[in-house]
């Protein structure tokens, strides 16, 4: 799969705005998330995840908190998952995954970035099918083959596993990502992870050359600032 993937976007936190957007996407994805499936990370294992993801992505503890007591007091909004698919600037393809409570309006809003960017809003199914949806894992170390036969050991069905600059990084189904993360971690120990995700990955890449390059870095900006919008994936590459 080589490095086909998309970490999240280092320069989000540069200003007090784009902290703010961080913010609010990590605090409405834990109140949903505790909302579900329960407020305690020890039994929540999707929410404990969460919480390691936000606080390495320097999300305060309060709005961590708060996000939890909010699901506590039951009630509150309901919100719904909603993942629109399409044509990037440059032919490129995108997945955009929102939390809404307000489908039509978040409809309107991605329809719209998409729109104003050469881009062209696509039916479901249309471009997932080019992405697998996997767990991603990446830590520090350099026994490769420790790693596979820990994974092997608990069932996972990895998909690739790479040995690069000191890091291994392992990918798995999506399915099996508590498998995974846990079969590493009774095989090494209490690492830490410097992916920790669930992600679309593309199967090949488009490349975004020209004007279009300005326009892309335009477009996933315009999505990343949609309250609702949750992750953009995309196969896009630069040349």
């Amino acid at each position: 799969m080589g490095r086909a993937y998309q970490n999240r976007k280092e320069s989000m936190a540069k200003t007090s705005d784009a902290k703010a957007r961080v913010y609010s996407k990590y605090g409405r994805e834990i109140y949903v998330c505790a909302k579900a499936g329960g407020v305690e990370p020890e039994g929540n294992l999707t929410l404990r995840s969460l919480i390691d993801r936000a606080k390495k992505d320097q999300v305060p503890s309060h709005v961590i908190d708060k996000a939890i007591d909010k699901a506590k007091g039951g009630g509150g909004e309901d919100f719904a998952t909603a993942r629109y698919e399409g044509f990037g600037p440059g032919g490129c393809m995108v997945i955009v995954d929102c939390l809404t409570d307000n489908p039509n309006r978040t409809f309107g809003d991605v329809r719209q970035c998409f729109t104003k960017c050469k881009s062209k809003l696509g039916g479901q199914g249309s471009v997932s099918h080019m992405f697998d949806h996997s767990a991603i894992l990446a830590f520090s170390g350099d026994d490769e083959e420790a790693a596979l036969e820990a994974l092997m050991m608990a069932d996972v069905d990895v998909n690739d596993i790479e040995n690069e600059d000191g890091k291994i990084t392992v990918f798995a189904p999506n399915t099996d990502y508590f498998k995974a993360k846990q079969a590493l971690l009774d095989a090494f120990g209490e690492i830490e992870f410097d992916v920790d995700e669930i992600q679309f990955v593309p199967q090949n890449t488009a490349p975004v050359t020209g004007e279009d390059v300005a326009i892309f870095d335009r477009f996933v900006d315009m999505l990343e600032d949609l309250e609702d919008v949750q992750n953009v994936f995309h196969n896009a590459e630069f040349e």
